[in-house]
Formats: C-alpha cells, structure tokens, sequence
C-alpha cells in the first residue's frame, strides 16, 4: 500500500507561496496534500484559494496568523512552509517545532542572530527538522561547479572571486517592496546574499570565519535621484501621473496576478507593493563588497550590484591545479509579475575548466530549463517527490546550512556599520 500524502499547511501567501502550492497541487498531488493556508491578509487568502480551486484542487481553509496554532490543531498538517516576510520566519518555525511540525522555511531563514539563535535552540529543544529551500543549490550547473571541485580538478581552493549582477527591473523591484527596509530583510547581504553565500558554503563546504564588508546607497533612494537632478518624485506608482513615464514605476492595475495579491489586498494592511524605488525611506544598500576568510584556509572576494544593466553572475575559483570560470546570464524579471517558469531562467552560461599546463575545456552540464537555473524543478521534486543519491543529499539544506549562509550576511552588515573585521563565531557558533 502507497504511503498517505504527506500533509502541508503554507504561511504567508504572496508571491513566492505560489510556487510551492501551486506544484503540491498538481505535480505532487499523489505524495503530498495542501491542508490550509495561513496569512495577515484575508484578501491574499482568498486568491490563493482561486488559484488552486483553478488548478481542479478544493479550497483548503484559511487562517489568520493571529490564529496559527488553532490552524496547526484544526487541519494537523505534517510540515509547515514558511513564505511570509523575512522578519517574522523565525515565529513561525521554532511555533511549529514546538507543535510537532517539520518546516520547510523560504531563504533567507531569518535576518538577524538573535532570531537565528531562538530556531537552533528550538531545533535543539525539540528535536524537529528544519529544511531551507535553496533552489540555487539545484541549478545544474551549479551543482556541476561542486561536482568538479570535489573531483580535485582544480587541486585545493585558495580563492573564489564572485560577482552577482542585478538589473534595473529585478534589482529594483527590492526597492518598490518591503525588503527596502533592513529591519525587515537584513538588506539584500541577507535576503539576497544568502543564495550566494550559501552556494560558496556548498562549494567549499567550509563556513565562513571572518568578514569585512563596504556598502551604500548609490543608484536608488531620493537623494541619489536629486544629484542626478531628477526633479519630479512620487511615493507610489498607483495614481500617480508622474509615475506614468517612469521606467522604474510598477503599475499594479495593469497585471492580473499584482492587482489580485497586493493591489486589491492593502486596504487590509496598508502595504503598498509599487513604492518608487527614488523614494525616501530605503535604508538598505544596492552596492556591496565584501571580503570572506573560511575555515578551510580559502578567501572569497563577492561584490553585488543592484542596478546593473544585465542579470547574472561571474565566479572564478582559484586552486593549487587549475582554475574554474563561470559566467551565467539570467532572463529578467518582476517577483510574480509574469509566469513564474521564467523567474531567473537561463540566457546563457559557460563553465569553463583551466588545468595548470593545459588548454581550456568547456565543462558540459544537462540543460536546465525553468526558473533559477533550472534549479526550482529540481528542488521541488527533491520536496515533494523523490531525488537520490549522495549528490542529491549534498544538496538538501539544513537550518545549519541556513544559519551559515545568513551569518555571512549578517557579519557584513555588522562590518558595514563599525568598519571592522568581523569574527563570525563572535556572533554565533554553529557546531
């Protein structure tokens, strides 16, 4: 006899919500079964119930987070997802630990030590499993990147140079939205970051040891725009007749999926979703540097920048045999303003290996078609479905791996504000 489905109850249904329930609906209806969603906001509730009545799935009953025990209680889900904003993670996780859930947290896992600090000591207390879903891992040819260092094509890392590109519609878009505010998203060191540090972590499999960072406020925000002698500002697209010509503006009413989430849904909340990204009020940076030692004796030096002209990544790792090159350049997007498949899909990408004494090779790798990389099909069906292997386990993420990624960031940012070197196991140790 088949196994029950294993059950899920989902909190926070915005745009990220969708990937995941709309595959545990259809893809994945045999092995996994949606039981509730869980957000602040009634109105978000009731689309995501439209969007899976769509799909030929039931409605499932919705809650209110004041009312996120009663949801565990009622519908006895097996895993909690985590999707909600970045600040209030770590509430939801270490509740369902305390519950007798599993959870399957949205990186990043949380923005700060102390919140990190309050899911290690759950996940110690409780005994539970914590999983973070970084479907970068899952991206062919990132997975290849680990693959040929692990073989010891290039010898021992000694230096990773790392370079992350984002454009003047995806990069900007962390400017309209509530990650604008640190306190809300640790600033993209954390929210964003944390994929890249992660997969460097994966790549060396070593944690970070000390870091040094430097970061502002170049392109967005209303001063920057003043210098360049913008003249005419606004604080939200909607309604606004000097946000009709603006390239940075986003127009909610004219995309069926924002007006449904976000458009139709502030007058519960007050959350405004097309904010002008040359506004006041954005206190996070779009111009980072930062500078890493690990464990293992390796450096990284990462820079990321948020308003460049094309979407993607360049990293070149250094080691005793040889070096790897690798240059991935990613289709644009708008967080939910068009299908998901194409969120951060593939333009290009080239992974070439230079052996000490040798001529070049290009490094083949099985195409990946869809969102990051290829990387979101992959992982949802490690979720939900079934991947094996050792290469597979390597992939999936603990809370371990989600406080090391995050603590880069999050030293960073410390190193940002005092100037100084920052020791990572000053902040947290990680076992």
């Amino acid at each position: 006899m088949a196994p029950s489905p294993k059950k899920y109850a989902l909190i926070g249904t915005g745009s990220r919500a969708i990937f995941f329930y709309t595959a545990i609906v259809t893809t994945y209806k045999d092995t996994s079964s949606l039981v509730a969603f869980c957000d602040t906001n009634q109105t978000r509730l009731d689309y995501a119930n439209s969007r899976i009545k769509a799909l030929g799935h039931p409605e499932v009953p919705t809650y209110l987070a004041s009312d996120y025990d009663k949801m565990i209680a009622e519908t006895r889900p097996d895993e909690i997802i985590v999707t909600t904003v970045d600040r209030t993670h770590h509430n939801y996780i270490v509740r369902a630990l305390e519950l007798g859930c599993t959870v399957l947290s949205e990186k990043p896992m949380t923005v700060d030590v102390a919140k990190c600090n309050e899911i290690l000591r759950a996940v110690e207390r409780t005994d539970g499993k914590v999983r973070v879903s970084f479907n970068y891992r899952y991206a062919p040819h990132n997975t290849k990147i680990y693959q040929v260092l692990q073989s010891g094509a290039i010898g021992k890392v000694t230096s990773v140079h790392f370079e992350w590109m984002l454009n003047t519609s995806h990069g900007a878009d962390y400017f309209r939205r509530w990650h604008r505010d640190k306190r809300n998203s640790g600033g993209l060191l954390v929210h964003k970051s944390t994929h890249h540090f992660d997969l460097v972590n994966f790549w060396l499999q070593s944690r970070p040891k000390t870091v040094f960072a430097q970061g502002d406020l170049k392109f967005y925000g209303k001063e920057n725009a003043e210098s360049r002698g913008k003249k005419e500002f606004y604080s939200r697209a909607h309604g606004s007749a000097c946000a009709k010509d603006d390239p940075f503006a986003l127009h909610l009413k004219d995309n069926e999926q924002l007006k449904a989430l976000y458009l139709d849904a502030e007058h519960e909340d007050g959350y405004y979703r097309d904010q002008s990204v040359f506004g006041d009020g954005i206190n996070i940076e779009d111009t980072m540097s930062v500078l890493v030692k690990y464990r293992n004796g390796a450096s990284l030096t990462y820079s990321l920048t948020a308003y460049a002209p094309w979407e993607g990544f360049r990293v070149s790792i250094n080691g005793t045999g040889g070096r790897l090159e690798v240059e991935v350049v990613e289709n644009s997007y708008v967080s939910a303003g068009g299908a998901q498949a194409a969120e951060g899909s593939l333009e290009s990408r080239t992974v070439t290996l230079r052996r000490l004494f040798e001529k070049p090779v290009e490094v083949e790798i099985q195409d990946g078609e869809g969102a990051h990389g290829g990387g979101d099909e992959l992982l949802l069906r490690d979720l939900f479905g079934a991947i094996t292997g050792d290469d597979a386990r390597a992939l999936q993420a603990s809370h371990v791996d989600g406080a090391a990624s995050i603590l880069t960031g999050i030293a960073a940012n410390k190193s940002i504000a005092t100037g100084q070197v920052v020791d990572v196991d000053d902040l947290l140790y990680i076992a």
